[in-house]
């Protein structure tokens, strides 16, 4: 289900931070109370092998998100508890001791089912039992998401679970869509800061092309 210019869906979820504290975070209430833009990142499992390289990219670029009025979250479908740990193993150990943004802790899988990013496939009945079977690990994709000051979803991503994302990417969209916020034009393939972007009509584009 694309969410493209949809508002995020409006549903608390437990999460954790790197004190151990549990509290529930709603995504769209962090966005539209703050005033500001979300990235939210899914994530398969803790204590896994491309996860923590992820999260630590995330934390590296931190203060870029901060100058760009962005609050960063991440996601899995792990428990509290669970992300406690790993928060507490260090990086040199596999872990993601150093984090600082919230980690949402969606272990009833409400919100992850919602936005239908769960590794999940042929789901079987059995009459005899009422057993319901799935393939599939019940684990999400590597899914992001970028949500505005309104709680609007402008950006929606899904990786397959070998595939790391760059984080300066979501930098880069984040400032073309500022670029559009602020200015009114739009930004054209592989636009970055500083770059000309152009208008949304006939004309602009035929200049564009032509100087370009």
């Amino acid at each position: 289900m694309a969410l493209i210019g949809k508002k995020f869906p409006d549903l608390n979820v437990d999460a954790m931070n790197e004190m151990g504290d549990t509290f529930k975070l709603n995504v769209l209430e962090e966005a539209v109370n703050n005033k500001k833009k979300v990235i939210l990142f899914w994530y398969p499992k803790d204590f896994t092998f491309v996860c923590p390289t992820e999260l630590h990219a995330f934390q590296e670029a931190m203060a870029e998100f901060e100058k760009r009025n962005t609050i960063v979250i991440g996601a899995s479908c792990d428990t509290p508890e669970v992300h406690f740990a790993w928060l507490n193993t260090s990086k040199d150990n596999g872990g993601i001791e150093g984090v600082t943004y919230p980690i949402l802790a969606d272990s009833n899988r409400n919100l992850a089912s919602t936005l239908g990013i769960l590794d999940i496939s042929n789901e079987t009945y059995n009459e005899e039992t009422g057993v319901v079977t799935v393939d599939g690990d019940n684990v999400t994709y590597r899914a992001t998401y970028i949500i505005d000051e309104e709680g609007t979803v402008v950006h929606e991503g899904i990786n397959h679970m070998p595939l790391g994302r760059n984080v300066n990417e979501f930098l880069r969209l984040i400032d073309a869509y500022t670029h559009v916020q602020e200015k009114g034009e739009v930004c054209p393939a592989n636009w970055e800061e500083g770059k000309e972007a152009m208008n949304a009509n006939r004309e602009g584009v035929a200049e564009y092309l032509a100087a370009h």
